[in-house]
């Protein structure tokens, strides 16, 4: 931002106006990012956090931005869906205890993504945080890539997360219709009605999103609730506490210690989602002091609610093998048909999954719209001019939003053709996310965090060491993430290809830098006020 063309003023107070050429000073900076001043532009538009004039509603309220967090974890749903790839390293015991691994590990990373949401709560999130942490040297470049990264990353994320409902519509019908044989393409004809009803309704109905995270959040505690009692109380026989808490099963060839490493992956997945909301930091009115709130709140009740759920439900296994080779669309229907004995329970816990999960996938296509409309205005993406725009009267940018359903349309598409090259671009979600945390906590630590000025939450000397445990817990659990998925490898199909995926999108980045971002990308507009 050009710091010529601009004033200060308090919204508490009123100050003379900075004279043209007054240098920014670091204290001027901090009552910036801490909200007790505010930038007005020539124009007299207040500028927010990430250089821009407000375009979209601050509509959000904590509880609403709270629950928009656990509606897209939805922990104990995600559970749910990869239960039948997760059950393969270690049994029950093996898929709870690399569980709470994963959600110590994610409690250092959403840790650290709080700290900068507060400070900076710009609707680019990791990107804008990592174009300001690496400094004016370094960031511009550095935040181009971390945006490719966690953009690619979030829109296969939308595109696995709407194939669970697609998934659950086709396993409903299943139950009633004994003779039906499930086919790749039912479930593709339910997933992409799954992705344009929803964007139909990020679109047309953004005024009603706010309470339906309300009803979101009700789902994923009460329904994850009522579940776990159905689940617990209706088997006529439970499974051993030994079966559930020790008896760790190794299907994948591997030695017990690498089964159970690589075996994390299933339980990032289920909670590996703390950057979601920092997307919408725009939309707040007070975003410096919910954000943090919301990334705790999805990481602990996410750990809750999916903890307990896992355990229901194993004790309410009576045949495994039958789970890990379900031929259905949904396996975890099995579990419930054991657990139940009733196809009428069995249906009833189905429609609660998907009640929530609809509102996940509504919760994340709008999230990913806003982060391809963020790096658009920031000219990062191929036409951002086009895609940068905003209907302000439905405080949406509608052509971002509707490329980003063109896109997992797309990808969805390609379960049609390999179910194993699906699941192999799905899975880089944590590779690639992760990856994206990286690039912006461990400039953060180079740089002696003294780019980024404080906000509400600011953990001070403590940031140092979890910062640190972050960047440490992401290199060392993303080399295991890129093992294969058994041992030895007979086929492609027990070939892991996140790595290959995240040297793709690598390359396919440092084209784009070359095309465009070397002389076209500015950075966000206030990279240099923050690293000033």
């Amino acid at each position: 931002m050009d710091d010529k063309s601009e004033k200060f003023r308090s919204p508490s107070e009123e100050k003379a106006p900075v004279e043209e050429g007054q240098v920014l000073t670091p204290d001027l900076l901090r009552d910036v990012a801490n909200k007790r001043t505010s930038i007005v532009s020539k124009e007299g538009g207040i500028v927010n956090a990430s250089g821009h004039r407000d375009q979209l509603k601050r509509q959000y309220g904590l509880l609403a931005i709270c629950g928009l967090a656990l509606n897209i974890d939805n922990a104990w749903i995600a559970f749910a869906g990869s239960l039948s790839v997760a059950v393969l390293n270690g049994g029950p015991c093996g898929i709870l205890y690399e569980f709470i691994v994963a959600c110590v590990y994610y409690s250092f990373i959403g840790a650290s993504i709080a700290e900068l949401a507060s400070a900076i709560p710009s609707s680019g999130g990791v990107y804008h945080w990592a174009s300001i942490t690496a400094g004016p040297k370094y960031g511009r470049a550095l935040g181009f890539f971390t945006g490719s990264l966690n953009f690619f990353g979030w829109i296969f994320d939308v595109s696995s997360i709407a194939y669970i409902p697609a998934n659950v519509l086709v396993q409903m019908y299943a139950i009633y219709h004994p003779g039906f044989e499930i086919q790749a393409w039912h479930t593709f004809v339910a997933f992409v009605c799954v992705v344009w009803l929803s964007t139909a309704f990020v679109i047309f109905c953004n005024r009603l999103i706010p309470h339906l995270q309300h009803a979101g959040l009700f789902l994923v505690v009460v329904g994850g609730l009522v579940t776990i009692i159905v689940v617990a109380s209706m088997p006529e026989k439970h499974a051993t506490s030994h079966f559930v808490w020790a008896n760790f099963q190794n299907m994948t060839g591997w030695s017990g210690g690498v089964a159970f490493l690589t075996g994390v992956l299933n339980g990032a997945f289920t909670i590996g989602t703390p950057d979601a909301v920092t997307h919408m930091a725009e939309e707040l009115p007070n975003p410096s002091v919910d954000l943090p709130k919301a990334v705790f709140a999805q990481i602990g009740l996410g750990f809750l609610t999916a903890f307990l759920y896992g355990i229901a439900i194993f004790y309410g296994i009576n045949d495994l093998d039958a789970v890990a080779n379900s031929n259905g669309s949904f396996p975890v229907a099995e579990v419930y048909s054991q657990a139940t004995g009733s196809a009428g329970a069995t249906f009833g816990l189905l429609f609660i999954i998907l009640l929530s999960i609809l509102i996940c996938t509504i919760g994340t296509i709008l999230m990913v719209g806003r982060l391809w409309w963020a790096l658009a205005r920031d000219n990062a993406t191929p036409f951002p001019s086009f895609f940068s725009r905003v209907n302000e009267r439905l405080s949406c940018p509608i052509e971002a939003t509707v490329l980003c359903a063109i896109l997992t349309t797309g990808f969805g598409a390609i379960q049609l053709g390999s179910e194993t090259a699906f699941t192999d671009l799905v899975g880089s979600f944590i590779i690639l996310t992760s990856t994206s945390y990286f690039l912006a906590f461990f400039p953060h630590l180079l740089t002696k965090r003294q780019n980024v000025p404080p906000g509400p939450f600011w953990m001070g000397s403590w940031g140092y060491a979890i910062n640190g445990i972050a960047c440490i817990l992401i290199v060392f659990f993303n080399i295991w993430f890129c093992f294969p998925y058994a041992y030895p490898v007979s086929d492609l199909s027990l070939m892991n290809w996140n790595s290959v995926i995240l040297v793709g999108i690598i390359l396919l980045t440092v084209f784009w830098w070359f095309m465009h971002g070397m002389r076209k990308y500015p950075g966000p507009k206030l990279q240099s006020l923050y690293s000033d």
